[in-house]
């Protein structure tokens, strides 16, 4: 069964199992918020789920994983098991922070994958200033 509780922003929701209480939510509200709520960031969308490990003998039984779509980009990430929910949340939104910088970068470059030169891309210099080197001062 799942809990649906406040939202973070207008289209993030934090979602739990049931098995995480409502402090636990409101931590997790105010770091997400966090890092979701810095100037800069195109539109952000999806959901963030707090999740306890049925299995009593589980040493980290807390995960938590977050499925967004920020302007256009999915950002997924991921926290696979951690021994409390506030661990949890906090490895959540340092990798969280991580995942959205980069899309925040992307979004604001306007950068897309440059097409490799097979398909009909133009060919890249890396690290030449374009400047040509004279026969001189080639090693003999």
């Amino acid at each position: 069964m799942t809990n649906n509780h406040a939202r973070t922003t207008p289209a993030v929701e934090v979602r739990s199992d049931g098995a995480a209480d409502e402090e636990t939510l409101a931590y997790a509200r105010t770091k997400i918020d966090t890092v979701l709520s810095r100037p800069g960031l195109p539109a952000v969308s999806g959901e963030v789920r707090i999740l306890r490990a049925v299995a009593h003998h589980a040493g980290h039984p807390w995960s938590a994983t977050a499925d967004l779509h920020i302007g256009g980009r999915q950002v997924v990430v991921t926290v696979p098991g951690e021994a409390t929910a506030a661990e949890a949340v906090d490895r959540l939104q340092d990798r969280l922070r991580r995942q959205t910088d980069r899309a925040a970068e992307a979004w604001s470059d306007g950068r897309r994958t440059a097409t490799p030169p097979w398909r009909g891309g133009r060919p890249q210099s890396h690290g030449t200033d374009g400047g040509t080197a004279d026969e001189g001062s080639r090693p003999a």
